[in-house]
């Protein structure tokens, strides 16, 4: 929406037009909500943030001046609300950052739900390409979940200064005016945050290579390991992995490194002890996705388990992020149960 055809909805949402203001924000509210997630590295939380944003720039309409666009001013409130979300409950987690690797199947785990985990974020809810013309992330490379990770390691000005800068294209200035600091703060914040992300993701973005792999080899790496974990074939699954591969399962704190680790948690849990399990296909995260239901008993009914988000390096799978929890299912447009 052009600054210009924005005016009479402007004018009208001052006066009290909530139909105008929805118009404002109709085409705004999918890059809205995934820079909410970015910044709090949950959906859930997004939806609150979202939601009291859009209310907090309704209430203040009337200050908005005009001088920019209607895009740059939701993005300053947005940011500004999930800055304080951030204030008030902190950085959300993985497994990861909580302690070592465990280098055998640990039977029976407690979920800790008492830990704010990193959540999953369906692609389907992402604008496509780059917000912004300078920006450096495509939208799918911004929700990566190192990416989304590694933020969660900044404080909460280097977090906005960074996606405002590197995903969403704002200028030095454009941020200091949001955040209500100078140039030269936000100029140092830059720094400082590139450094951190560098350090926990030195490599480049996953994106160019799952376009190198192309679709039909993507698919049939995706199609084997649903299908090994749903026959239980533990040598088709392993030859699907790198020798380096990670397994993670928020909200449980126990995850796995390496293939002899990773092997001996497959073998012992989910292709043995867990029940049956039927998958569907979905994209998180920038990355392919399977999402598992499990029957654990005797009905014909297979309950949403967990959402995994596969990281491929090469046409390897090196890195599995199991989201358990129900609750994921229905952001993916998923059933809770398949008869």
């Amino acid at each position: 929406m052009s600054e210009v055809s924005e005016l009479p909805d402007v004018a009208s949402a001052r006066a009290g037009d909530d139909a105008a203001f929805g118009r404002l924000v109709a085409p705004l509210r999918r890059e809205l909500h995934a820079h909410c997630y970015r910044m709090l590295g949950s959906a859930h939380d997004a939806d609150d943030a979202l939601q009291d944003a859009l209310l907090r720039a309704w209430r203040g309409l009337a200050r908005f001046e005009g001088r920019g666009s209607v895009r740059s001013w939701l993005y300053t409130v947005a940011t500004r609300t999930c800055l304080d979300l951030i204030e008030a409950r902190g950085r959300r987690a993985l497994p990861m950052d909580l302690g070592p690797a465990s280098e055998r199947a640990v039977i029976g785990g407690a979920m800790r739900t008492e830990i704010a985990w990193l959540g999953p974020y369906p692609d389907a809810g992402l604008p496509e390409g780059a917000a912004h013309p300078d920006a450096r992330y495509e939208q799918r490379e911004a929700v990566e979940l190192a990416f989304v990770a590694a933020l969660q390691h900044l404080p909460g000005n280097q977090r906005a200064a960074l996606l405002l800068f590197e995903v969403l294209g704002f200028s030095a200035a454009e941020i200091a005016d949001a955040m209500d600091t100078s140039v030269a703060s936000v100029n140092s914040a830059l720094q400082r945050a590139r450094a951190i992300v560098h350090a926990k993701i030195p490599a480049p973005s996953r994106q160019r290579a799952l376009r190198k792999i192309g679709d039909a080899r993507l698919r049939e790496i995706v199609t084997g390991y649903a299908t090994a974990l749903e026959r239980g074939d533990a040598d088709a699954l392993v030859a699907l992995l790198t020798e380096d591969v990670t397994w993670s399962m928020p909200p449980i704190p126990h995850w796995y490194h390496g293939i002899e680790a990773v092997t001996d948690f497959a073998v012992r849990v989910p292709l043995a002890s867990c029940g049956s399990w039927r998958h569907r296909y979905v994209s998180a995260n920038g990355r392919p996705a399977v999402a598992c239901y499990l029957r654990s008993d005797a009905t014909d009914e297979h309950h949403a388990w967990s959402i995994n988000v596969l990281t491929l390096r090469g046409d390897r799978i090196c890195e599995i992020t199991s989201f358990i929890g129900g609750e994921h299912f229905a952001r993916f447009g998923l059933p809770a149960v398949l008869g």
